[in-house]
């Protein structure tokens, strides 16, 4: 079963070598523009024809009440018409809870904080895993690592992000977790150690023969 978990599900897949009407899922975390917006593809259809869009049962309640509008950080307060806006033309949605196993070996996680429903992710093979840490350092990576009490101006909920990140970050590097960091330098693999206050991102080996 083909998947994607990707920050914007059709970037780059035509270089890849990958069919998008052979994606049978796509998971989503959160709804923000750069999260949401490649499931829309040309003529303002859905991208992925034949997949399953698995969305946070949270995120998904929130974004559907346009009173929730004042919620959001006066920046982010556009967002959502754009959620109206992809998820018009999308049908075949699936809500999901955290700390279930959506696909096998992908589980999601609550992290909250960025947005209500925001969700990372454990990827598990064998006895390897991933965190996908979606957002929790969303912005200016390296610096929320380094000084994780700081706020992001996009957080909806700024001190319940700032919890999130510590108890990820805290996991991540108790456990020696790889983990995948949207909005970090490429190849967005990091291991995470505790530096004081603070976190060090320490880029993982990469080679271009793997």
């Amino acid at each position: 079963m083909p998947f994607l978990l990707v920050q914007s599900p059709s970037f780059c897949l035509q270089a890849a070598g990958i069919d998008r009407n052979a994606v049978d899922v796509v998971i989503i975390s959160h709804f923000h523009a750069d999260h949401i917006n490649g499931l829309i593809g040309p003529q303002n259809k859905p991208a992925f024809s034949n997949a399953e869009i698995m969305v946070p049962e949270i995120e998904a309640a929130f974004w559907a009440d346009e009173n929730n509008t004042s919620k959001l950080p006066e920046v982010a307060r556009p967002q959502m018409g754009n959620v109206k806006r992809v998820f018009g033309v999308i049908n075949k949605v699936t809500k999901y809870q955290a700390g279930k196993e959506l696909v096998p070996g992908i589980t999601a996680i609550a992290s909250p904080g960025h947005t209500p429903g925001h969700i990372s992710y454990v990827v598990a093979s064998g006895n390897d895993k991933v965190l996908v840490q979606s957002d929790i350092t969303a912005g200016a990576v390296t610096l929320f690592a380094r000084n994780p009490d700081w706020q992001f101006e996009f957080d909806t909920d700024k001190p319940e992000a700032v919890e999130t990140r510590k108890k990820l970050y805290d996991m991540a590097s108790a456990d020696k977790m790889l983990v995948q960091a949207y909005h970090v330098a490429f190849p967005s693999l990091v291991y995470v150690e505790r530096n004081g206050n603070g976190y060090r991102l320490v880029p993982a080996p990469w080679s271009p023969s793997i």
